[in-house]
């Protein structure tokens, strides 16, 4: 399982990668091994408002379709469309892949993710 640093995690399985006000999230290396061949990525709208927890699209696999939660509030400015015609670009590089960017709204949400370091034992817990 790799695991990036420099990025935030969530519990969902989720990377947020800050930059100023503005967040790029994905899906970890740890998701897209449960999750297996990814074939459909369903993602939000630019200008979508939305709020940490919240829906923000839909992954799908040969083996299940799973939603995927946004970590932390903001406006979506921004989805990677290559993603719509090349949804195995998740699995072969999941911390290249992000999958949409936001002007973070609350920055102390941030606070609420965890480290690499966390993050890993959080993994290790999970699979055990």
């Amino acid at each position: 399982m790799k695991i990036v640093e420099g990025v935030y995690y969530s519990k969902d399985h989720e990377w947020v990668k800050v930059e100023g006000d503005a967040a790029s999230i994905g899906i970890t290396d740890y998701a897209q091994h449960a999750l297996g061949e990814i074939v459909y990525v369903e993602m939000p709208e630019i200008d979508d408002e939305l709020n940490a927890g919240d829906v923000f699209g839909v992954i799908e696999s040969v083996k299940a379709a799973s939603d995927s939660y946004i970590p932390l509030s903001g406006t979506v400015t921004e989805i990677n469309e290559e993603l719509e015609d090349s949804p195995e670009l998740l699995n072969e590089s999941p911390f290249e892949s992000w999958i949409l960017k936001v002007k973070i709204a609350d920055s102390s949400e941030l606070e609420g993710l965890m480290s690499p370091e966390d993050y890993k034992a959080f993994c290790e817990s999970e699979s055990h």
